[in-house]
């Protein structure tokens, strides 16, 4: 009889240890957020929003000074001890208007953006999903107001509206959803013909519950990403109206009117337009870097 060779004998195993997962499974967004948090600069955009909100919220307060109070004799006075940005030609404290503006520009920027989202996300899935005559009227609105210049819409609805923040945002929005309403429908009538939507019809499931349970959810991806990048453009939109006299009306203070008011200024007082002009580009730079790094983490190439 042949000798068995020792060396082929199968090893024993523990059953519980067989059985045993070697790597725990890791659910979508904890891999998104795993791939997210590698990208340094996204941290940093990330980081420098959340401490440009929490110097919005107590910048004034930690100031002592009002963002409107005038001091004539403090005029023009450049950053100091008592004044940390300096003044500018009324003798406001630039510190203190620094951050109330900051509450302006973000809050136009969040609230056109968030309005953005809606209007966009119902009727592009809409237009979408139903089709037929319903994506045609929707479409066909979206192409006029796309083939218009954004910027002669809002500033024209800004010289027959009165001035104020209800204005800026209401024109910033009535072409603003044009870009996602298309990025949704796109996304919508790639993912109407998958499996799981057809199974949700054939039990019976009603249209509005396909939409709203199963397609735009499945969008998600693709709306964070514009609407991180809706913000910045929205921020740009304000100072720039701000900068040429038609944003927020006096004394109100946006990083706009800031800029304006320090043009005149800036080869005696250059802070006065520095300082708000380098946190719009910060504020810019922080937002793009977020939207880059959410486009690269949840792009499903890039799963391991």
């Amino acid at each position: 009889m042949m000798q068995i060779n020792r060396r082929y004998e199968p090893l024993s195993r523990d059953n519980a240890v067989a059985e045993k997962i070697a790597r725990p499974s890791i659910s979508y967004w904890k891999d998104v957020w795993r791939r997210f948090k590698k990208n340094k600069l996204a941290l940093f955009g990330v980081i420098t929003i959340s401490l440009l909100a929490i110097m919005a919220i107590f910048g004034s307060v930690i100031s002592g000074h009002n963002y409107y109070s005038n001091d004539l004799m403090s005029a023009n006075k450049p950053p100091s001890a008592q004044h940390w940005f300096g003044t500018d030609q009324l003798g406001r404290d630039v510190f203190s208007r620094v951050w109330f503006g900051a509450r302006i520009s973000l809050f136009i920027g969040l609230a056109a953006a968030i309005i953005d989202l809606i209007i966009g996300v119902l009727l592009g899935s809409a237009a979408g999903y139903f089709g037929g005559k319903v994506d045609e009227v929707i479409m066909r609105i979206a192409d006029i107001l796309y083939g218009v210049p954004y910027l002669l819409v809002v500033i024209l609805l800004l010289v027959v509206l009165p001035q104020g923040l209800h204005t800026i945002i209401l024109a910033m929005t009535i072409t603003g959803w044009v870009n996602m309403a298309r990025i949704v429908r796109g996304e919508v009538l790639r993912l109407r013909s998958e499996e799981y939507v057809m199974a949700a019809q054939t039990l019976g499931a009603s249209r509005f519950r396909i939409l709203f349970r199963h397609l735009v959810p499945n969008t998600l991806g693709p709306i964070l990403v514009t609407l991180t990048l809706t913000i910045p453009s929205a921020i740009f939109t304000e100072a720039f109206l701000s900068y040429i006299g038609l944003g927020v009306p006096a004394p109100l203070a946006s990083w706009g009117t800031m800029s304006n008011e320090g043009l005149p200024a800036m080869e005696s007082y250059p802070w006065q337009l520095f300082i708000p002009s380098f946190f719009i580009c910060i504020t810019m730079l922080a937002f793009n870097s977020i939207g880059d790094g959410l486009r690269d983490a949840l792009d499903p190439k890039e799963r391991k």
